[in-house]
């Protein structure tokens, strides 16, 4: 394996949905750091014996960064574990650019993202035909501000499928920002706490409810709101074109 550093999406919580080539190259890792916050120990249960682990959670980007720039420097393999994908508030550019700058070799290794383990556990699709076919992935504004144009309240005009991250502690503001943004209040709405972990839990309600079922439930953090029209789909009993007998296309 070539010596550089691999920022690897481990999932959303269960061990058995990383991918193939996330696992071999934890297997074969010299050094390992893993959100430990987000990331079930399990993860690193593959590490090679006298491999280093480094839990991040309390490590400053200096320290996580130093870390991996010492490693390279000995010819040392490193993953850099991040939960769900990477691609999606995996907080990996800042890590990037002083890798860029000291011009070391990385990989990023894709993993499935809480978004879709939610969508799974919730047994629904987030683009239904005929009913939403946008999928709009945003967070409240909270310690860490949104551009202008991106607040909540401006986004739910689209009333599309709507998947808010990291705003489960400030649910009261969600709520009436959705609702002030023109979604209605019979809005089916859900929230998906460490969805794929043993202690998972799914709530389903609706938007003018929602503020009340995640106090009740003392619901704060590692959770997913989700909101819009795809959540009753199936009450719609809607199909596809795709499996139309009677719409021409060129194959399925």
């Amino acid at each position: 394996m070539a010596v550089k550093v691999y920022f690897i999406g481990v999932g959303p919580g269960d061990p058995e949905l990383l991918t193939i080539r996330a696992k071999k190259i934890i297997e074969r890792a010299d050094v390992i750091i893993y959100a430990d916050s987000l990331i079930s120990p399990e993860v690193c249960s593959s590490a090679r014996k006298g491999a280093e682990i480094y839990p991040s959670a309390s490590l400053s980007l200096e320290e996580i960064t130093g870390i991996i720039v010492n490693a390279v420097k000995h010819r040392k393999v490193v993953a850099r574990l991040q939960s769900g994908d990477p691609g999606i508030y995996g907080a990996i550019q800042e890590q990037m650019a002083v890798l860029d700058e000291k011009r070391i070799a990385y990989e990023i290794i894709p993993g499935v993202s809480s978004l879709f383990a939610a969508a799974a556990s919730l047994k629904t699709e987030l683009t239904v035909p005929e009913l939403s076919q946008t999928v709009i992935i945003t967070r409240m504004e909270g310690k860490t501000p949104v551009p202008a144009l991106e607040n909540l309240k401006s986004l739910a005009a689209h009333q599309a499928s709507m998947a808010i991250f990291l705003s489960a502690s400030l649910i009261e503001k969600v709520v009436a920002e959705l609702l002030a943004g023109g979604y209605h209040p019979d809005t089916p709405a859900a929230v998906v706490y460490r969805a794929t972990w043993q202690d998972e839990l799914v709530l389903r309600t609706t938007l003018k409810n929602l503020v009340e079922r995640v106090k009740a439930s003392g619901i704060k953090k590692q959770a997913l709101i989700l909101v819009g029209t795809f959540l009753s789909s199936k009450e719609k009993h809607l199909r596809s074109k795709l499996y139309n007998r009677d719409f021409k296309r060129e194959r399925r």
